[in-house]
């Protein structure tokens, strides 16, 4: 085996990346405060060609150089936007008829592996703050919650690995049922 070098990966131009069809999915990222755990989410729906990511409350917006870091120029192609109120950005999308699933641990949370995709629909993904994770508030009206299963010692994982390990598993489910 030979690793490949980066010439050989036919990549998207950022051009090629904004025509290309999206995976519909959105990512809320609310109350973030790692700048590089946003750039890593950038990085993350880049990879998996992600329709947009909210971001809301405190999270940092580029340009910033520390979110640069991890994503790697991903903030050029990935559509953003900022919202004060994780609040009224989940209303909002739920007027538009897109499915907002929490990603925490709560009563009745389906687990990540038993979540079912739904065809043609389109979802949002809400994401919480480092040490709160999605404030109670937000989880009330979202349609409903998702939960990576965890089997050791730690109760939670950090927001960018959670944000992976869930966009990998919508994304195959997604795209090959």
């Amino acid at each position: 085996m030979r690793k490949l070098e980066n010439s050989e990966l036919d990549r998207k131009s950022i051009e090629d990346f904004k025509k290309s069809e999206k995976t519909p999915l959105i990512l809320v990222l609310d109350d973030i405060r790692s700048l590089h755990n946003i750039g890593s989410v950038f990085r993350t729906a880049d990879a998996f060609l992600i329709e947009k990511i909210i971001l809301c409350g405190i999270t940092a917006t580029p340009p910033n150089k520390e979110i640069h870091k991890t994503a790697l120029g991903a903030t050029e192609t990935v559509a953003w936007e900022h919202h004060e109120s994780v609040l009224e950005v989940i209303e909002n999308l739920k007027k538009e008829n897109v499915l907002t699933m929490a990603i925490e641990q709560v009563e009745s949370a389906v687990f990540l592996q038993d979540f079912k995709i739904k065809k043609d629909q389109k979802y949002a993904l809400v994401f919480g703050n480092e040490v709160y994770g999605v404030s109670q508030e937000a989880v009330a009206i979202c349609d409903g919650c998702i939960e990576i299963p965890q089997l050791g010692t730690k109760h939670s994982l950090n927001i960018s690995v959670s944000a992976g390990i869930v966009v990998w598993d919508l994304f195959q489910k997604i795209n090959w049922p």
